[in-house]
């Protein structure tokens, strides 16, 4: 391929420099054919190119962008199906980095995505500070208008973010509903997280915006992180708050009265291509605000549990469509 298109440019370079020659020989020579008909295929030939390049615009279809877990590719799913009722043609690129993702969509090679405003934040923009959910969701929307061209079509009503959860009955018999609550009892308890999650910024904003201090704390991968949970190897983990676990193992999801977390809403971002796109617009606007945690962390249960229920994404796009009142007409 690499040799093909060398040799096309090389044909193509050498086709033009004889056009060139042509018309200069006709302005040397005062013959008008000559220099009037290298001019005239030149013309013809920028007009085909710009031609090709409008059509091959026009017919391509909406590409819709995945990050590589379960939940970015049933919302993928979700958004292509809304697409393909309204008459669009839609691909998908799953399995894909965040920041690839995002430098894709500001590119406009990849047409739409779901991103958080946790992620954008830091990631991103850089920033360390938490002004709050909705600032920081206004700011978000703002620079990526300005920096990326990039329009944030709205949140879709979910957060996928970090938080602590308990069993049920061990939060009940500690009296347990919130992190301050935790002030007192931590000293007793085990608290698990993810290999990075004791590094990352938001455990040091809420260990310091509550004084937090465990008896012991405690490394685990995501899977087995609930699995200690459950065995009582730990008291108190960092769960995701959109995971399907969190239903599936009736864990409680500890509140955070003090807003030591950032916010991680789920955004849908559309690119510069198709941000003013009318149809497109009407197809997802529906989406904003429609999903609650709750009918995610089922739609993401569905996908990641391992028995005779397993769903793939698409079905699992298609139940989530349907009990949140979305099934496409």
């Amino acid at each position: 391929l690499v040799l093909a298109g060398c040799l096309a440019s090389a044909g193509l370079a050498l086709a033009a420099d004889n056009l060139l020659w042509v018309i200069e020989v006709g302005l040397a020579r005062r013959k008008r054919w000559m220099t009037f008909g290298g001019m005239a295929i030149v013309v013809l030939g920028i007009l085909a190119a710009l031609w090709g390049q409008h059509s091959e615009e026009s017919e391509r279809p909406i590409v819709i962008a995945a990050k590589q877990f379960s939940e970015q590719y049933i919302l993928a799913q979700l958004i292509g199906s809304r697409l393909e009722a309204a008459g669009y043609r839609v691909e998908y690129r799953d399995g894909l980095g965040s920041a690839v993702v995002h430098s894709a969509v500001a590119a406009s090679s990849v047409d739409i995505s779901v991103d958080y405003t946790g992620t954008i934040w830091a990631n991103f923009m850089k920033r360390a500070d938490n002004p709050g959910r909705e600032a920081m969701y206004e700011t978000i929307r703002a620079w990526e208008a300005e920096a990326n061209g990039v329009k944030v079509l709205g949140r879709l009503g979910f957060e996928n973010a970090y938080a602590f959860a308990m069993r049920e009955d061990r939060a009940r018999a500690l009296g347990v509903t919130s992190l301050e609550d935790l002030v007192a009892v931590g000293p007793r308890l085990t608290v698990g997280g993810d290999p990075e999650f004791f590094e990352r910024p938001e455990w040091i904003a809420v260990r310091d915006a509550y004084g937090l201090s465990f008896g012991r704390t405690r490394n685990f991968a995501p899977t087995f992180m609930y699995n200690a949970l459950a065995s009582g190897e730990a008291d108190v983990i960092s769960a995701y708050t959109s995971d399907g676990r969190i239903a599936a193992d009736r864990l409680v999801v500890l509140a955070d009265p003090k807003g030591a977390l950032p916010s991680y809403d789920a955004l849908l971002l559309l690119s510069p291509r198709i941000a003013g796109d009318a149809g497109v617009l009407a197809a997802l606007q529906p989406l904003i605000g429609a999903i609650s945690v709750e009918a995610m962390r089922e739609a993401n249960f569905a996908v990641d549990r391992e028995d005779a229920g397993k769903l793939t994404p698409k079905q699992a796009a298609a139940e989530l469509a349907r009990k949140v009142g979305l099934s496409p007409e």
